[in-house]
């Protein structure tokens, strides 16, 4: 694999996790560099180590892994943005502590929901010719970047318009997880 095809590779990995990151951007009151860095850290540490145990897992597990990673996502992304728009209409204010919190719960489900495919990713590198450590390193820092940036550039959006801020995060979290499962369906 040539590092312009693991670049592609990891630029696409890294999307599903820029979008929550603007989300999350968006749902926090204000978002610090620290705040940023703990956002990249959460995504891009799972984007590097669900690649590295599906390298583990081996090709074995493939056939499962593919057939409902899909769902997953799709699944925990819908709560999720389900959540924040259940919130949104409830109280009215953008800046909820769930929703804007880099607690372990509401950060452990975005970032697994959005490295579910790096996983079946790792799978696939089993049976290629990959370095594993430098790939899952190169996967991580890209997605810790564009993250970093996403939670930043949310942020930023979310100050201009506090009050929709969070009803919107949660519609792009629903359409990402329907955009998830529509594409492992072969619907689009």
């Amino acid at each position: 694999m040539t590092i312009l095809e693991l670049f592609i590779l990891a630029v696409g990995l890294s999307m599903d996790a820029f979008a929550v990151a603007v989300c999350k951007g968006l749902a926090m009151e204000n978002v610090t560099f620290k705040k940023a860095c703990i956002v990249g850290l959460w995504f891009g540490g799972f984007q590097a180590l669900m690649p590295l145990a599906g390298y583990f897992l081996g090709t074995q597990f493939q056939n499962v892994i593919s057939a409902y990673d899909h769902w997953i996502a799709f699944i925990l992304l819908s709560l999720i943005g389900i959540n924040m728009i259940k919130e949104a209409l409830t109280k009215g204010d953008c800046c909820d502590v769930e929703s804007g919190s880099l607690a372990l719960r509401p950060m452990f489900m975005m970032a697994v929901a959005t490295s579910i495919d790096a996983l079946a990713v790792g799978v696939a590198f089993g049976s290629l010719r990959v370095d594993i450590i430098p790939a899952v390193s190169f996967i991580g820092a890209t997605t810790f970047t564009l993250s970093f940036i996403g939670s930043k550039a949310g942020g930023v959006f979310g100050m201009k318009y506090k009050s929709k801020a969070e009803l919107t995060g949660g519609g792009i979290l629903i359409l990402l997880g329907l955009k998830i499962l529509l594409d492992h369906l072969g619907v689009l």
